[in-house]
């Protein structure tokens, strides 16, 4: 029964919201619209056109350029927060290879000598100009790749 009465009061809602128009003239002859109608004067229902308003071509114009704009604005916000996180991960891969070059290069410099291993697996040391030469290259690895800090 309830959902019955529930049902009914829904399909009769629409009636209820679409309350006329009422058109009427008073005794000083000034014309009123209200919603309801007087109850001392006469009064005519007024037909109301209720179609949604339509938007002119030139306001869908301008609507439609602003969307693009901002979707032109979002995709290069986009694009600029993708290139920021590249070039930071760049930075810190970057950084932490110097890291590991300068540990090397100080590993280098407590090395008192270096050598090859030849074929049968024996320390072959080289001179001291080739020492000299090995830390030298590495060195300016570094400087090249870090820079001079």
């Amino acid at each position: 029964m309830k959902s019955i009465l529930l049902l009914m009061s829904i399909c009769l809602l629409p009636f209820s919201a679409s309350a006329g128009v009422y058109k009427w003239v008073d005794a000083n002859g000034q014309t009123h619209f209200g919603d309801r109608p007087p109850a001392q004067a006469g009064s005519s229902e007024v037909a109301v056109d209720a179609r949604p308003a339509e938007v002119d071509a030139m306001a869908r114009q301008r609507h439609q350029k602003m969307t693009e704009f901002v979707e032109q604005q979002q995709a290069e916000r986009q694009a600029r927060q993708a290139a920021d996180a590249k070039a930071e991960k760049a930075a810190r891969e970057q950084a932490e290879q110097c890291r590991e070059l300068r540990a090397r290069l100080k590993f280098l410099a407590s090395v008192s000598t270096f050598y090859h291993l030849n074929d049968q697996g024996e320390r072959v040391f080289v001179s001291e100009a080739e020492n000299r030469r090995i830390r030298d290259d590495f060195r300016s690895k570094v400087k090249d790749q870090c820079g001079s800090n």
